[in-house]
């Protein structure tokens, strides 16, 4: 099966045993999602679930024109937050 096969497969329980079955680095994964014509994407139950998403949470998304999109871990836009308005003190 090649890789296009996989990605292009919108079953996502199959889609990330087929990724771990090619003997992926631990801890890696890979889902599809499908934009719906309000722009929105459901995020695949399992990246829920191994990243502690819950029905509420704001995500971060960040994008770079070459690279694409990508979603960091859930406490980065507060930590990002406070970096940027946090007090310097003044030595």
């Amino acid at each position: 099966m090649s890789i296009m096969s996989i990605i292009s497969n919108t079953n996502h329980t199959y889609h990330t045993e087929r990724i771990k079955e090619m003997n992926g680095p631990e801890g890696k994964y890979a889902w599809t999602a499908t934009v719906g014509e309000k722009g929105q994407i459901v995020i695949p139950k399992q990246a829920r679930e191994i990243f502690g998403i819950k029905p509420g949470d704001t995500l971060l998304l960040l994008g770079d024109e070459k690279q694409g999109i990508a979603i960091p871990p859930k406490g980065a836009f507060t930590e990002l937050f406070n970096l940027a308005f946090s007090e310097k003190s003044e030595d």
